[in-house]
């Protein structure tokens, strides 16, 4: 009965019925007790969480938050908690989805939109993939050539190996990719927190930060770090990756099951993403303890961050853990970019190509654009792409959030789980608000170039 309870519920609202299940070789791979504490069965479905987390601290926020840091001390802390908030609302409608209907995000906007509109939307998803890859790429590159000296050209090169990490994960189950993220989050926050100790940040100027401040609109330069650090936060690719994600899991297909999955699902992407937070702050945090304080109120690059942490925090390990902490960053990021990039192809498209082949697409389209600015102009265009990859996000994200608020607001597609109406103003209020952000932060960026 709780099957067909479940395919009655999958096919309401939709045009078509569900061709494919989202990322099939791991589909309902995961199983769930059905007796047990409230702990044991959270456990269970404690994983996609950490999975989604990972892009709120990939290399492309750590641009925007040492520029932060550095240039306006702890003012930037509100920012981030802003937009971490934000995240945890469309995360945990973006679980929601996938589990109420059986589909992800993709797959959703495959069945609702005319064939053009949907093409269109799958066009911008994969730009915001490739661009997204691209910090991945160049953060793993610039890691490795301040820990080890290998020139970022070469870094480059040496991350598309990456796909074979992923496809020998995938094959031994989905537990082992989420260890291996939960891992190396672990690793990124140990490095952060003994940083921080050495930092020794003002407590009062940290509290003093996560308070709204006035100061972001009449300074045209902080606002626009901040919508940075906003477009930098909230990741389109995300939303459809935590959609198909949380479909690992076996649920018990009837409305008491999809209500209890849900509630474990938003309590395991709430508490990694709070992780994220912590993560994102210590980043800005450490900036504003040991650049802003010092005078070093021009430090935007991840090199001269590396380079300026050892002499001022007067520990060489103060660089070394910075560049460990980045190369974590960079390899987490990649992990879930290729899964990503899996769900939003087979999903608008319909197609399945070989785990291999989609990942060396994914990885030759970042690959290539960052070997062909590298060789024109040199290391030092390094901090433009990954400006210019944020922006990118930045302008695709509207095309992600308004289809999840949209589908999840929607009563013949969720049925009793539609949002109820306090939680539609709050969502639509999110969308407008990133939406106006993030086109303010294109017109100033365009302006900038321009001018």
């Amino acid at each position: 009965m709780g099957e067909e309870t479940g395919l009655a519920m999958h096919n309401q609202g939709w045009k078509q019925e569900r061709a494919n299940v989202s990322l099939p070789e791991v589909h309902q791979s995961l199983k769930i007790p059905k007796t047990g504490s409230w702990f044991r069965k959270f456990l269970a479905f404690a994983g996609p969480g950490y999975l989604v987390a990972v892009g709120y601290m990939d290399p492309g926020n750590w641009a925007t938050d040492i520029a932060g840091g550095s240039m306006f001390g702890y003012s930037l802390l509100f920012v981030i908690l802003l937009s971490n908030i934000m995240a945890m609302l469309l995360q945990s409608l973006a679980g929601k989805l996938g589990i109420v209907t059986g589909r992800d995000l993709a797959q959703a906007c495959r069945d609702h939109y005319s064939k053009p509109v949907s093409m269109a939307l799958w066009v911008l998803c994969e730009l915001a993939i490739a661009a997204c890859d691209l910090a991945e790429v160049l953060g793993t590159a610039i890691a490795l050539n301040l820990l080890f000296g290998i020139p970022i050209i070469y870094g480059v090169i040496i991350t598309v190996l990456d796909v074979f990490i992923v496809l020998l994960l995938q094959n031994k189950g989905f537990r082992y990719i989420e260890a291996l993220v939960i891992t190396l989050i672990g690793t990124i926050g140990v490095c952060f927190l003994i940083e921080i100790i050495w930092a020794k940040p003002d407590a009062g100027g940290v509290l003093a930060g996560f308070a709204p401040s006035m100061e972001l609109f009449r300074n045209p330069e902080m606002l626009y770090i901040g919508i940075g650090i906003l477009g930098a936060t909230v990741m389109p690719h995300n939303l459809y990756l935590h959609s198909s994600i949380v479909q690992t899991r076996q649920i018990e297909q009837t409305p008491k099951g999809k209500r209890q999955a849900i509630r474990f699902a938003t309590a395991d992407s709430t508490i990694a993403l709070t992780l994220a937070l912590f993560i994102n702050a210590a980043i800005l945090i450490i900036a504003a303890a040991t650049f802003h304080t010092t005078g070093n109120t021009a430090i935007a690059e991840i090199g001269d961050a590396y380079h300026m942490l050892a002499p001022l925090l007067g520990t060489g390990a103060a660089s070394v853990l910075f560049g460990i902490a980045l190369l974590a960053a960079g390899q987490n990021a990649t992990l879930t970019g290729t899964l990503a990039g899996q769900i939003v192809m087979e999903g608008f498209l319909n197609i399945r190509l070989p785990a291999w082949l989609r990942r060396l697409i994914t990885r030759l389209i970042a690959v290539v654009p960052a070997i062909i600015v590298l060789a024109i102009v040199g290391d030092s265009g390094t901090a433009d792409l990954l400006i210019l990859s944020q922006v990118i996000l930045s302008l695709q994200l509207s095309f992600a959030v308004i289809p999840l608020v949209k589908f999840t607001s929607d009563k013949t597609k969720m049925g009793e789980f539609a949002n109820r109406l306090w939680m539609n103003i709050t969502a639509w209020t999110v969308a407008a608000i990133i939406a106006g952000l993030n086109i303010y932060l294109l017109y100033q960026t365009f302006a900038d170039w321009f001018s």
